[in-house]
């Protein structure tokens, strides 16, 4: 009997996105099943009975949710975290050496958020970390990989969206 995997996600989540790469990679096929976080489905909870809530990431997304100091802030630590990771990469095409590993599985999600901050906080990744960013463009080149993430100007447009919704413009 064939284990049967199903995904519960949210389009712009970058650990939807992690599971979605780390399946792809492996070759294991799944039923993609897109949750509404507002109306959590039964299996949903099912699947988190102790918390009864999604994982929420925090460091980035002060960089879209605030403005002023606050934002600044949010910026300089984002790019403090950045240049730490660049720090552990080297030269290094990828963390783990000349293949994908499981550090890079985890954070190239993160890219995909890229583009909303830098036009939500006015700054560029590429000029602060342009390590970061050929790194990020090496797992791109992986067709497991792209793939398996969403499309930047997407989640760029769900923020607006968001930022509307808050009251942040």
């Amino acid at each position: 009997m064939a284990v049967e995997v199903a995904l519960l996600d949210f389009w712009p989540s970058m650990f939807g996105m992690r599971a979605k790469v780390a399946l792809a990679l492996k070759g294991i096929k799944y039923e993609y099943k897109e949750e509404n976080l507002r109306e959590k489905s039964p299996l949903l909870l099912k699947m988190n009975p102790i918390h009864k809530k999604i994982p929420v990431y925090d460091s980035g997304r002060k960089i879209w949710t605030s403005n002023g100091e606050e934002q600044e802030n949010a910026k300089k630590e984002f790019i403090e975290v950045l240049k730490v990771l660049e720090g552990e990469l080297g030269e290094k095409p990828f963390f783990g050496g000349g293949k994908i590993g499981f550090v890079d599985v985890a954070l190239i999600p993160f890219y995909t958020w890229f583009y909303a901050y830098e036009k939500c906080g006015n700054f560029s990744i590429e000029e602060e970390c342009p390590k970061i960013l050929s790194w990020a463009k090496k797992c791109l080149e992986i067709e497991s990989v792209s793939q398996s993430l969403s499309d930047s100007a997407k989640v760029y447009e769900f923020v607006l969206a968001y930022q509307k919704k808050l009251g942040i413009e």
